[in-house]
């Protein structure tokens, strides 16, 4: 009746879901324990582009600023006021700093 017996069996394709099912048990325990790392380096990231905008609110002003409250909005926004691992950065004598843990 059919002369076209081209596609897949059941059987290669239960197959073919159980090597994904497999590997997906195998890599996604690996991302979550991430999430940490990525934060970390995330925050460390943040901290450069905050200081570079305080280097370039003291060319700009000729002052440093007291406070990273002194930079926005014209320099960072709020939400580059901290990280997103939680705590403020910290601004002291020009120089911006992660809260430490």
């Amino acid at each position: 009746m059919f002369k076209n017996e081209k596609g897949f069996t059941l059987i290669e394709m239960l197959i073919v879901m159980m090597i994904i099912s497999v590997l997906i048990i195998l890599i996604v325990p690996n991302l979550s324990g991430r999430s940490k790392d990525v934060n970390e380096k995330g925050c460390e990231a943040l901290v450069s582009v905050v200081q570079a905008q305080v280097e370039a609110y003291q060319l700009e002003k000729g002052k440093r600023p007291v406070s990273l409250d002194d930079l926005v909005p014209e320099f960072i926004t709020n939400d580059q006021k901290s990280c997103k691992s939680g705590g403020a950065l910290i601004l002291k004598d020009g120089v911006v700093t992660a809260p430490s843990k």
